[in-house]
C-alpha cells in the first residue's frame, strides 16, 4: 500500500507539540525507546533522532542521559522550531535521510516512526547505517502489519506498514546486525482493528486520536506499562500495532 501524499503533513507539529507529553501513546513509545536504550546500549556520547519532528523522544534521551551530545534531524523546519525550544542545548538539522551523508558520526541514531513515510527507505537506512561509528547501534520503530492499513495511514501519509521479516531484511542489508525485535502496541490490536473498520467507512476523524477522555487516557497507558513489564522479563511479543528493532554495525 503507498501513498501520494507529502512525508508528513507539516501543519501537524503545533499539534504534537501540544499534545504529545499528555497523550498515552507518545509517552508509552517513550518508555520503550529509553529502555531499549538502558538494555541494548547503555553508554554513548553522541546520539543523532532522525525524523525528530518537536524532539519529544529526544527530550527524553536528554534527560535520561544530560552527558551526552544529542543531534536532532528533521525534514520540515516546522518541526525544528518546537524541537529546538524543548532542547536549546542540543544540535539540530533540517534535512532528508534519503540525502545525508555522515560518516561514522554517531554511537546510536534513532528513526521512531519515520521510515514508514520514506519512499525510499532503503536508501534511508543505508545512510543511517554508514553514519554510524563501529559497533554503534540503530534503533528503530515502525508501525507493523500491513492487515491494519486504513485511513489512518493515508492520514499520517504512510508509505506502508511493516513485516518483522521486512523491516529485517532491510536493515540488514544495509549492513547491520539485528540484535532484538519485539511487537508493542500488543494488547490494543483488537482496539485498533475495530477503529480501522469504522475509518474505513468514511466516518474517520483524526481528531479523535487526540481528544480522548483522561481516563481512557489514562487506562491505555496502563496497559503500555504491562506490556512494557513483559518486555523487561524477557518476553518478545509476537503481535503489536508497532515493531521495534535494535541492530548493530
Amino acid at each position: 500500500m503507498t501513498s501520494t501524499r507529502q512525508p508528513f503533513p507539516s501543519e501537524s507539529f503545533e499539534l504534537l507539540a501540544a499534545e504529545e507529553d499528555k497523550h498515552w501513546w507518545f509517552r508509552a513509545r517513550n518508555r520503550v525507546i529509553l529502555w531499549a536504550l538502558k538494555k541494548h546500549v547503555r553508554h554513548f556520547n553522541r546520539f543523532l533522532e532522525v525524523g525528530c519532528g518537536t524532539a519529544f523522544v529526544l527530550d527524553g534521551v536528554n534527560k535520561a542521559y544530560p552527558n551526552s551530545k544529542l543531534y536532532g534531524s528533521e525534514y520540515f523546519e516546522e518541526g525544528l522550531v518546537h524541537a529546538r525550544k524543548r532542547i536549546p542545548n542540543a544540535t539540530f538539522l533540517q534535512i532528508d535521510a534519503t540525502a545525508m551523508k555522515d560518516v561514522a558520526q554517531y554511537d546510536v541514531i534513532g528513526a521512531f516512526d519515520v521510515i514508514e513515510h520514506i519512499e525510499q527507505d532503503q536508501l534511508a537506512l543505508d545512510n543511517l547505517a554508514r553514519a554510524l561509528e563501529k559497533n554503534g547501534t540503530l534503533l528503530v520503530t515502525v508501525p507493523q502489519h500491513q492487515w491494519l492499513w486504513s485511513e489512518v495511514d493515508e492520514f499520517a501519509c504512510h508509505v506502508r506498514r511493516y513485516t518483522r521479516t521486512d523491516l529485517i531484511q532491510k536493515v540488514e542489508t544495509a549492513g547491520l546486525s539485528v540484535k532484538y525485535t519485539s511487537s508493542f502496541v500488543s494488547f490494543l490490536v483488537p482496539l485498533m482493528w475495530l477503529s480501522r473498520i469504522r475509518s474505513s467507512k468514511g466516518d474517520y476523524d483524526p481528531m479523535t486520536e487526540f481528544h480522548i477522555p483522561k481516563f481512557i487516557n489514562r487506562v491505555l497507558e496502563l496497559v503500555m506499562r504491562l506490556e512494557l513489564s513483559l518486555m523487561k522479563l524477557g518476553i518478545r511479543l509476537p503481535v503489536g500495532g508497532s515493531l521495534l528493532l535494535v541492530a548493530t554495525k
